[in-house]
């Protein structure tokens, strides 16, 4: 897989780390591991999100070490040895002379002498930072490195008195997208907007909803997206109104709507768009009123991603449009303040508005700092998503309207006027959507 951010980027980011670390501390960051799919098969590789972040180095098994004013070198590395009787089978090592040479480690060790190096690395100073409790395995050796340290205080050894979470400083950072991320992120769109596309086109042939999944993974490996985001929802009819399903085996039918919720992984950034169309290529009278009332709720939420707004406003702008258009068409009574007040819109919309993006669909960052929403600030990127989805079962409302389900998403970066939409490729307009599908 190419990369496109450059070494220096990844370099530039271990150094904002260490500066933001407690003097004389560490930071331990282990790679994702390996994972057994079934006997003998594994699961597809794919890279730990915090790693990725500060390394851009795709193997497994090894580990980073940050340790600021280390003489010889404060990014460590310790990764597989090159063995070029295994690399006949599995494929090329980079090895630590190549972590050095094309990653810009400072320093790399064999993994497989992690044990009798790092605790010495780790001796000395006063706070260690990794990611508590997220791998137990990793906890383990973490605490038998430690146990190392302190089986040697009356030999003058000094183990280190803190252990802290690194999240709490990786995390922020990565809120923050570079212009180079920005880059992959709106290649990904891109990726995504013309499988979509595809799809749309595909699905006027009937078939079921796989067919269509079928069509985006297609366009995604075409374009050397070797992976989805997430699992793709593709839901026909009333389906579209299970939030998370993905079973995409029922055959679509003339009449219905579909939803698709697709997007793909490029360079370990992820995409994230949905999409709702009618199967024959037109909007039934229902389809289209409803459709409406989501697309302005898009409109409006996406009008309020900008500098200095807060991460709610966007979904307060969608949730008043939302619920105004629910009593317009006679599906919720009384006033809008009541609907709002008293939650009456919550069976038709159950979620929020949107959610950061980026190294994961749902990316780490905070969503308020102490008790206020987080302002809004240029390089931030997120999802603008709302929906509207009248279950199958719901007597509350005439049967012309159930089973309806109609969800708009685009993924678009906070810049200093406004906002970048990085899915604009792909029609949303009810005119657009019937021009593309009749072509």
């Amino acid at each position: 897989m190419a990369v496109t951010i450059p070494v220096k980027e990844f370099a530039e980011r271990r150094r904002k780390l260490m500066d933001r670390m407690a003097p004389d501390s560490i930071a331990i960051l282990p790679a994702a591991p390996e994972r057994v799919r079934n006997r003998d098969v594994l699961h597809p590789f794919r890279q730990d999100s915090d790693f990725q972040y500060l390394t851009g180095f795709g193997e497994p098994e090894a580990v980073l070490a940050l340790i600021p004013g280390r003489e010889h070198g404060e990014a460590v590395l310790f990764c597989k040895e090159r063995n070029p009787e295994k690399e006949l089978w599995d494929g090329f090592l980079v090895g630590p002379e190549g972590a050095i040479e094309r990653y810009g480690f400072d320093d790399a060790f064999p993994i497989a002498d992690i044990d009798d190096i790092l605790p010495g690395m780790i001796e000395g100073r006063s706070r260690v930072y990794y990611p508590l409790g997220k791998d137990p395995a990793f906890d383990n050796r973490v605490m038998d490195w430690l146990k190392v340290i302190r089986s040697k205080v009356r030999s003058g050894a000094h183990p280190p008195g803190e252990l802290v979470a690194l999240e709490h400083l990786l995390h922020d950072m990565r809120l923050y997208k570079s212009a180079a991320e920005i880059k992959v992120m709106a290649k990904a769109g891109q990726i995504s907007a013309e499988a979509h596309c595809r799809a749309m086109k595909r699905a006027r042939q009937g078939g079921y909803e796989y067919n269509l999944e079928a069509e985006l993974i297609h366009t995604f490996m075409e374009h050397s997206a070797r992976s989805t985001a997430y699992p793709s929802i593709v839901g026909g009819g009333a389906n579209g109104c299970i939030l998370h399903y993905i079973e995409n085996a029922a055959p679509l039918k003339d009449g219905d709507l579909v939803l698709i919720d697709a997007g793909c992984e490029l360079e370990c950034y992820a995409s994230d768009i949905t999409r709702t169309f009618p199967v024959s290529g037109k909007f039934s009278p229902e389809q289209k009123a409803l459709y409406e009332v989501v697309l302005a709720a898009q409109y409006a939420a996406i009008d309020a991603v900008k500098p200095d707004n807060h991460w709610n406003q966007p979904h307060e702008a969608a949730l008043r449009v939302l619920t105004q258009g629910l009593i317009d068409l006679g599906l919720l009574a009384g006033t809008l303040d009541d609907a709002l007040a008293n939650e009456s819109y919550k069976p038709f919309f159950m979620h929020r508005t949107g959610h950061w993006l980026g190294l994961d669909v749902h990316d780490v960052g905070d969503y308020k700092v102490g008790d206020a929403w987080r302002v809004l600030e240029p390089g931030m990127a997120l999802t603008v998503e709302p929906g509207l989805y009248i279950a199958p079962d719901n007597t509350d409302v005439e049967p012309r309207w159930r089973g309806i389900g109609i969800r708009i998403e685009d993924d678009v970066v906070v810049t200093k006027e406004g906002c970048r939409n990085l899915t604009e490729g792909v029609p949303k307009t009810i005119a657009d959507i019937e021009a593309l599908m009749a072509d």
